[in-house]
């Protein structure tokens, strides 16, 4: 009976530590990640899309993605045992140890952006590993230092649907900077609307995002400034022919329906009105990049 107690804990044991070990990854995020890096390749290829390739893209990215997510938690284990919203992050809690998630995150990171050399073609590893870069050496130790980190950071978090596109057309063409554009203002309303709505916590950690150092108004006009810039943005698939008119349609809607709640943030400022941006911001992305898919040339 004890030996099947010991093996009992020993599974449960293991079964925890893969289960932390998959948290570590962020599979959420990493989803979204793929999401848009296959987007970029899709509306990027030429012709009939190279099923293989999107495969083996979509295995490097996930690792690459997966290790930096990891390696992310890793770096800020400190910061998030002083929030409330990540302490119970398996670092933090204390299930896994530090090394372990240092090794395991650095071993999938590497994998990945050496399976996308292998399998997919440089440009694809090269777009990976500056990625991983920015978001781990500048994006990261930002963060404790300046509000300036999510103007930084949205450079790596929009390099995915370049990945994508370099993968199907091996070139950086006007539409893989179209693509980086929607994805780096979307993120401007999107995580200043959440720095806005843990503030306290954030600015408990020592993370000095823009709503925690902000004295007067300016989380409330970047987060429209960004919006207007997305809508902008937003329209050039069908200009320079990567989509139709559907597209454009679409995107103006969509675009100018976050502008509204941007707006609305920064005239009344509030939880809800920050919540609402939030949401907006949520329903926005996929929608378009969705239209984009459907509606390309």
């Amino acid at each position: 009976m004890t030996t099947e107690l010991v093996v009992t804990a020993i599974a449960r044991s293991r079964r925890q530590v893969a289960t932390d070990l998959l948290s570590l990854t962020k599979p959420r995020v990493v989803v979204m990640i793929l999401v848009t890096t296959l987007v970029g390749y899709y509306v990027g290829v030429s012709g009939t899309p190279d099923y293989v390739r999107m495969l083996h893209l979509v295995v490097g990215t996930l690792l690459a993605a997966g290790g930096t997510l990891a390696l992310n938690q890793y770096w800020e284990r400190d910061v998030d045992a002083r929030m409330e919203r990540t302490r119970a992050r398996p670092l933090p809690d204390g299930r896994l140890s530090p090394l372990e998630a240092l090794v395991f995150g650095g071993a999938i990171t590497l994998l990945g952006v050496g399976y996308l050399a292998a399998f997919v073609n440089g440009l694809a590893a090269l777009v990976t590993a500056a990625t991983v870069i920015l978001y781990l050496f500048a994006y990261t130790p930002l963060k404790l230092r300046t509000a300036l980190c999510t103007v930084v950071g949205a450079v790596p978090g929009a390099l995915p649907p370049v990945t994508g596109w370099v993968a199907a057309r091996e070139d950086f063409s006007v539409g893989a900077w179209v693509l980086f554009g929607i994805l780096f203002f979307w993120q401007l309303p999107h995580t200043l609307a959440i720095a806005r709505l843990y503030r306290d916590d954030y600015a408990r950690a020592g993370v000095r995002v823009l709503p925690v150092v902000d004295v007067g108004c300016a989380t409330e006009r970047q987060i429209v400034s960004a919006c207007f810039g997305l809508l902008a943005v937003s329209l050039l698939p069908t200009l320079i022919g990567l989509a139709g008119s559907i597209y454009f349609i679409g995107a103006l809607v969509a675009g100018g329906g976050l502008a509204v709640f941007g707006a609305l943030q920064a005239r009344e400022p509030s939880t809800t009105s920050a919540r609402r941006v939030l949401f907006a911001s949520l329903f926005y992305l996929p929608a378009v990049l969705a239209l984009l898919a459907l509606d390309k040339r």
